[in-house]
């Protein structure tokens, strides 16, 4: 008797040909031509690793890694800060509570190019037209025309956006503790500082590191924020390596190089992941 095709089998195989389709073939793509001399046109022959150890030479892709690195470092902890303060303040017994979850999660559900066109008409004319009325000088240039300060422009836009999402992970896990170990602890003469970090954190640790791997993930991959507020200027001081590869692979005839980067770009994401989780979760057994 011939076997029945299981209806389950039937159900993800779309999904699956989809996702082949979409994701791993064009993965698989950039791996290959990563060890050619593709343009993106026309055609190619073989160079080995010559793409590779090409990328560790060249001073653009260096600054751009350097760059990305301390916006990512420096907003995954600033977004982790702010989030996890905004979710304690409305964990706690406030008014209008559920309105005010729905305002602090409003920042997620919009595009981030348009959130990034409104700063940049912030940064740009609302703040130097106060500042000038004002007589403060040093506002009244907009920050993402001054090449050391334009990256925190960045950092302000992407950690404002990102802290909505960050806060309703931190919510999610608040609602996972007893208000019984609360009130134990205040039985025992526990103040509001030594609930925090004897009770809650300990607690919430799982919720910290998801927040933490996804955050530094997420911002590592810049390239939304950058391309609408500064596209990588003033000359290339905000330039991250997601516009890098995009711009030298798409626009710039790079299609090989820029793809050895995203390879070894990819592998440096990984590698950080592995690392965060490893050791955070170390610190959740310890707590």
């Amino acid at each position: 008797m011939k076997k029945k095709i299981s209806p389950y089998f039937l159900m993800v195989l779309p999904a699956v040909i989809l996702f082949f389709a979409f994701h791993t073939f064009p993965v698989l793509q950039g791996i290959f031509y990563s060890f050619t001399n593709f343009k993106g046109y026309g055609s190619w022959e073989f160079v080995g690793f010559r793409n590779y150890i090409n990328v560790f030479k060249d001073s653009r892709a260096i600054d751009a890694y350097i760059f990305t690195f301390k916006f990512a470092v420096l907003s995954t902890v600033l977004v982790n800060i702010i989030s996890l303060t905004i979710a304690l303040g409305l964990n706690s017994k406030i008014k209008f509570k559920k309105t005010l979850r729905g305002i602090y999660f409003m920042p997620n559900i919009l595009s981030i190019l348009i959130v990034g066109f409104i700063f940049n008409y912030i940064f740009a004319i609302f703040i130097p037209s106060i500042a000038e009325n004002l007589g403060i000088n040093a506002l009244t240039a907009s920050i993402l025309g001054n090449p050391d300060l334009a990256w925190l422009g960045i950092v302000v836009v992407a950690v404002w956006q990102a802290a909505a999402f960050n806060t309703i992970l931190y919510l999610a896990g608040l609602a996972t503790i007893s208000q019984d170990i609360y009130e134990a602890s205040s039985i025992d003469g526990a103040n509001k500082w030594q609930d925090f970090w004897k009770i809650t954190f300990p607690l919430i640790a799982p919720f910290f590191t998801i927040n933490m791997v996804l955050a530094m993930k997420n911002f590592l991959m810049v390239f939304d924020h950058i391309m609408a507020l500064t596209g990588g200027g003033p000359g290339r001081a905000t330039e991250s390596i997601s516009l890098l590869i995009y711009r030298g692979g798409f626009q710039g005839g790079e299609f090989a190089y820029q793809s050895a980067n995203a390879v070894v770009y990819f592998i440096i994401i990984v590698t950080i992941s592995v690392i965060q989780i490893r050791y955070l979760q170390k610190r959740e057994v310890q707590m």
